[in-house]
């Protein structure tokens, strides 16, 4: 096994960990990536190098997935066949988590192993709401709950690692994309619980919570964007021609027929980016068969609203603001899914990938 620790301006603890683990198993291999932290830190890189790690070094600094991607692509070329087991150089990952996110590995048929914090205790406030808002929106996005979406300390089989090289993302959106890409392709993902660990309040880490939180929510937010771009233009579509025509049924027929060509152009080409690689014409069937169905409940509830004595701006507004949730399941599940290479359980693609991970060992 590998544990594979990319590192930015690191202290003490990313020495602490090399010792710690190669203690723990001399025969433990640590290869830990030097993300252009600059000549300031060449003296804790050397004493990582000396405690036994093979260090790697980016000349600038090119994010954690650039790091993680360098690393992956060590291990496969230097060590073909070995598991990977990754962890952060900040002391948030204790030497008996790692090896026990290892150990399940070496037994689970799950396409990656998540060392779960559950964010107990002395936790700081931005990392429990970023990870509580992070968890929603992945559950939102995929149907899958998965407890810590933004966890640093992941184990992946032998076998993952090629695909792992192929995923998008150079900086912290790349775990993410990881998790996504998993979970549309049926791949599985286990959890393990592991301690949560924060040392002078997080100080040291990198993350920067506007921007790299906006590269995390990318996926879902360039949906919420393009669903708002489609309800503008079917607001103002629905209103000039039921002002010309008096007719909300006409009126939202009219509507959504512009709404939906826009939406389904703009969702292709930058929400589910995946779906450009395959033909246009059977995902333009399968949402249009989303798009009736939605355009029924739209127009029911439309229709309820304004019987109600709604007017009908408000009423397009609440209806809107219901559907949108089932709109961008629909979408992802129905309409640009990716496909599946099996059941998300251990019993589906992982299962293959287990078959070789098990003939490698053997």
């Amino acid at each position: 096994m590998i544990v594979l620790v990319p590192a930015y301006e690191p202290a003490a603890p990313l020495v602490d960990l090399v010792s710690s683990l190669r203690a723990a198993d001399p025969a433990l291999h640590v290869v830990v990536v030097d993300d252009g932290s600059g000549p300031a830190f060449a003296p804790v890189f050397a004493a990582a190098q000396s405690a036994g790690a093979l260090v790697l070094t980016h000349p600038t600094n090119r994010g954690k997935g650039a790091a993680l991607k360098t690393g992956f692509a060590c291990v496969v070329s230097a060590f073909p066949g070995h598991d990977v087991v990754c962890a952060d150089c900040d002391g948030q990952h204790s030497v008996v988590d790692v090896l026990r996110v290892a150990d399940r590995l070496y037994t689970s048929e799950a396409a990656m192993v998540l060392g779960s914090r559950r964010f107990l205790g002395d936790v700081p406030l931005r990392s429990r709401v970023g990870n509580s808002l992070t968890r929603a929106m992945f559950r939102l996005s995929t149907g899958l709950d998965v407890h810590d979406t933004q966890t640093g300390l992941r184990g992946y089989p032998a076998a993952m690692l090629p695909w792992l090289l192929t995923v998008d993302g150079d900086r912290y959106e790349y775990e993410l994309n990881l998790l996504l890409r998993a979970s549309a392709t049926g791949r599985a993902v286990e959890e393990v619980e592991i301690a949560t660990i924060y040392l002078d309040d997080n100080a040291s880490s990198h993350f920067r919570p506007v921007v790299d939180s906006a590269r995390i929510y990318a996926p879902l937010l360039r949906f919420m964007l393009a669903s708002f771009a489609a309800f503008l233009t079917d607001t103002l579509v629905l209103l000039v021609l039921h002002a010309l025509t008096g007719s909300l049924l006409g009126a939202v027929l009219g509507a959504r027929a512009v709404s939906s060509t826009v939406n389904f152009v703009t969702n292709r080409r930058l929400v589910f980016e995946s779906a450009r690689e395959r033909p246009v014409g059977s995902a333009a069937v399968r949402y249009s068969a989303v798009v009736g169905l939605l355009l029924a409940a739209n127009y029911a509830l439309l229709l309820a609203l304004t019987s109600a004595g709604l007017a009908l701006l408000p009423a397009k507004v609440l209806t809107e603001a219901v559907l949108f949730v089932a709109s961008y399941e629909l979408q992802r599940r129905v309409v640009f899914a990716q496909p599946s290479l099996g059941r998300s359980t251990p019993q589906g693609a992982a299962a293959v990938e287990g078959t070789s991970r098990r003939a490698t060992r053997a």
